[in-house]
């Protein structure tokens, strides 16, 4: 297609990605589901697990294979942007403010789903279909730890803040758990693309100048970038040239992130913990947020979906490898923080629910495997498993919570008799 035709045909795709979104945001919210779920099931929906199966010519008028680069390329600026402000909402404090409590939860909803995930892919590295040729099998065990020890921090926010939990022991714990969680596995995600480049050398440099960076940035530039603060107007909001400079600031941190072999995204969310809290955050989270998570988002999620296909788990024995990554995944996370929450000295009742939140993956999983899928380090047969595990155990992690509670008055906590936000 030629460059006029895959602009204006780009316009329509957002369009119909849209209408798609909102439309399974209706029931997903009438279900008790958050957004990001809906907009994780319509991606696949669009894809070629769905409409792509259901009506195969239509799909691929709607989502050509040319029209693919840029809806690749939009998508990683939204995806960027995303992870400023998770950042942005990244709270130090809360790991130092339930540093105890929330130490044995962590280290566990690290160590345990790691350990599995390495285990697993020890066996898949062996088998046709799940690895690439040039991936190792030590390599494949960092990227499968990583992989299976995140947690879904902005969805598991987001759960808390509905629930009326923000400020509780509970609420405050699962953060500083799932937020501890996210930081070590994005630590290990990195080393991983550092070493993948084949040369120890670069590797080593990659390592070194990431750890450069993120110093820097939390020291000099968390000075630098307080002046920022200083330069919003209590009546007048976020100036023009200032959200101008954050945002070359943000894609100049994620150009040299990427440049040093790590990924951009990494650079997106380092930056976003530096920035000062106070009205400059405020003001960037409501200047940034509804455009992110209303249009950029959810081209991202098409953009996985259409790189997932059902149809490649074609038989018992894929189905079987399927099951084994869910249920490491739920033993790694879901139940091993429920025994380290009842070790830690917690109720059953909010053991399970501390079990049933740190157990979702939610967009930061598919971050990782499509950082995975576009390094070559995973096969689409894999990505596809691996995204079937990240929408049910997201899916399940509202409905499990309710549950265990069964009802909103007997959430613990000073604000448990308050509706949803």
């Amino acid at each position: 297609m030629a460059n006029f035709q895959l602009s204006f045909h780009f316009f329509f795709q957002v369009a119909f990605i849209l209408g798609v979104c909102k439309i399974v945001g209706v029931i997903a919210r009438r279900l008790g589901q958050p957004a990001v779920v809906a907009e994780m099931v319509a991606g696949v929906f669009m894809g070629p697990s769905l409409f792509g199966w259901f009506a195969p010519g239509i799909q691929a008028y709607v989502f050509p294979k040319a029209s693919m680069s840029i809806i690749y390329v939009v998508s990683q600026v939204g995806l960027v942007i995303y992870m400023f402000l998770v950042g942005l909402e990244f709270q130090v404090q809360l790991i130092k403010q339930r540093a105890r409590s929330a130490a044995s939860v962590s280290l566990t909803g690290i160590i345990v789903p790691f350990t599995l995930g390495a285990l697993l892919s020890l066996y898949l590295v062996q088998q046709e279909g799940f690895f690439t040729q040039r991936v190792s099998s030590w390599q494949a065990a960092l990227f499968a730890g990583a992989a299976m020890a995140i947690t879904a921090f902005p969805v598991l926010a987001r759960i808390i803040y509905d629930c009326g939990l923000t400020g509780t022991g509970l609420g405050t714990m699962v953060l500083a758990a799932g937020a501890a969680d996210d930081a070590a596995a994005w630590c290990v995600l990195a080393i991983m693309l550092a070493t993948f480049s084949g040369n120890p050398s670069l590797a080593v440099l990659a390592i070194g100048c990431g750890a450069v960076y993120t110093i820097v940035t939390l020291t000099a530039g968390k000075r630098f970038l307080a002046v920022l603060d200083q330069k919003v107007d209590p009546e007048a909001g976020l100036k023009h040239s200032t959200l101008t400079v954050v945002l070359m600031l943000l894609m100049i941190c994620a150009w040299v992130t990427d440049v040093i072999g790590i990924h951009a995204v990494f650079g997106a969310f380092i930056l976003g913990i530096a920035m000062p809290r106070g009205s400059v955050t405020t003001e960037l989270r409501r200047v940034l947020e509804p455009i992110t998570k209303s249009f950029l988002a959810p081209l991202f999620f098409v953009y996985s979906g259409l790189n997932t296909s059902i149809g490649l788990v074609s038989s018992w024995s894929l189905w079987g490898v399927a099951a084994l990554v869910f249920l490491c995944a739920c033993l790694g996370k879901g139940v091993a923080c429920y025994v380290a929450a009842r070790h830690h000295g917690e109720n059953r009742q909010d053991a399970m629910a501390i079990g049933a939140l740190m157990n979702a993956r939610g967009l930061m999983e598919l971050i990782i495997l499509n950082i995975g899928l576009d390094r070559g380090i995973i096969t689409p047969r894999l990505f596809t498993i691996m995204v079937m595990m990240t929408i049910l155990t997201t899916l399940l992690a509202t409905p499990l919570f309710n549950l265990i509670y069964m009802r909103r008055s007997q959430v613990p906590g000073p604000l448990a008799a308050e509706p949803a936000g």
